[in-house]
């Protein structure tokens, strides 16, 4: 089983940013999905030699996971996170719970301190088209993202300080700031396959 990334690359954005929807068409194909079968396929056979198509790695799953330890005071602050992730995929969230104790923080085990979304087919791939073509060029002083924040199984681990990246959160709405990991798992098998596809999907990646 892949494993999400410790490590992840932390970015700001921008204030005030406009709303718009989130939720993902059903009848049509998506704009990255046919790029992936059109052209991205062919470019990774060169690139690679693979001799199969089905070979070619492909995104799998992207997977949103908001942490909120401050929803051990104030559970409204969770329920407004999971309510904005819902804004911005279209997708009922998940509660996640602590697993443990901390006496020093007042938390007790199976106490939700969290919400997380996964994401697969069309909405998926919606979602990263909205994320590359719209969200990260939002981010203040945006050079591109890091290359390095891979988990040598073909996994990438993004971090936003910010959800008002997103264009479906309206700033004067948000009951707080917070950050989120995005996690893009692949069907890769190495760090330069994963990257590969991913830079080619249009992840824009910061340059040496």
């Amino acid at each position: 089983m892949k494993t999400k990334s410790s490590k992840k690359e932390t970015i700001k954005t921008k204030d005030k940013p406009e709303r718009s929807s989130a939720i993902a068409p059903t009848n049509y194909v998506p704009r990255i999905k046919a790029i992936y079968q059109e052209k991205i396929i062919p470019t990774m056979m060169k690139e690679f030699g693979y001799k199969n198509p089905m070979q070619v790695p492909r995104v799998e799953r992207i997977v949103l996971n908001v942490g909120m330890g401050e929803a051990v005071q104030n559970v409204k602050l969770l329920e407004s996170a999971a309510a904005e992730l819902e804004q911005i995929t279209g997708q009922k969230p998940v509660l996640t719970k602590s697993k443990k104790a901390i006496a020093g923080f007042k938390l007790r085990e199976g106490i939700p301190i969290g919400a997380k979304v996964t994401l697969r087919g069309a909405r998926m791939h919606e979602f990263l088209d909205r994320l590359i073509s719209v969200a990260l060029p939002r981010i203040r002083d945006f050079r591109g993202i890091s290359p390095k924040a891979f988990d040598g199984r073909g996994n990438y681990t993004l971090g936003l300080k910010e959800q008002l990246a997103f264009p479906e959160i309206q700033y004067d709405e948000v009951a707080s700031i917070h950050g989120m990991d995005i996690t893009f798992v692949t069907t890769a098998n190495r760090n330069d396959e994963a990257k590969s596809l991913l830079a080619h999907l249009g992840m824009p990646f910061r340059k040496p």
